[in-house]
């Protein structure tokens, strides 16, 4: 059983999956990255799967603009997440339902219905989740919005670097599919801060400019990033 202790000083993690992803709510833009402390959300980072360039789905047509989308459009949709770090599983949520995707006007109602999700409690709001100690038992990693019925661990289960803990889904307070990652000092988010964290051995193209390899930093918002090697 992980015994949780504080932890100030940041973390350096791989990121969580093989493939390109979009860099959303970095805390290389801000800090909250989320406009908010809650949840110890403080330096949480956002990441949506793409495909070609920086496309996130296969099209765009009038759902987009109008109306909800299937998730299926989606080139994150289903992807593997993988663990972050080798430890302890001390938190596994699934059954959650994925929300269709909202990239247009469909997405403001939405939206406005965050408090009451935020009401029903931490579930609500990560949706299917899986969350692992990191060594020493000082911060805990974060994995949300996992696709309903991907979970493949459970509490008290040991992981290895890069194992498959679950896929990309839309679930919780989720817009469309993507993956979202924070750490936390402590087990109960409700009470816990949020921790730095920063990503090792990755490639990094940002909107302008040439791209880069980089060994460590936090990439920057609207970056296109996928690891190296």
């Amino acid at each position: 059983m992980v015994a949780p202790g504080r932890m100030t000083s940041g973390v350096v993690l791989p990121l969580p999956f093989t493939g390109r992803w979009l860099v959303q709510n970095s805390p290389a833009r801000r800090v909250p990255s989320h406009g908010t402390d809650l949840l110890g959300s403080t330096y949480a980072i956002d990441f949506v799967g793409v495909g070609p360039g920086r496309a996130t789905a296969d099209r765009v047509d009038w759902r987009t603009v109008l109306a909800t989308e299937p998730n299926e459009r989606f080139f994150g949709f289903g992807r593997p997440v993988l663990a972050p770090v080798g430890g302890e599983v001390v938190a596994s949520h699934d059954g959650e339902a994925d929300h269709a995707a909202r990239r247009g006007v469909s997405a403001f109602p939405y939206l406005w219905t965050q408090a009451a999700r935020a009401r029903q409690g931490p579930a609500a709001l990560a949706g299917n989740h899986v969350g692992i100690a990191l060594p020493g038992g000082r911060a805990f990693v974060f994995l949300v919005h996992l696709r309903q019925g991907s979970v493949r661990v459970q509490v008290g289960e040991r992981v290895r670097l890069d194992d498959v803990v679950g896929l990309c889904g839309s679930s919780g307070n989720s817009t469309q599919p993507h993956v979202h990652l924070q750490v936390n000092d402590g087990l109960d988010v409700t009470r816990s801060q949020g921790v730095p964290v920063t990503f090792r051995d990755f490639r990094e193209e940002p909107r302008r400019g040439p791209g880069l390899d980089r060994r460590q930093g936090l990439p920057a918002d609207g970056s296109a990033v996928e690891r190296l090697g």
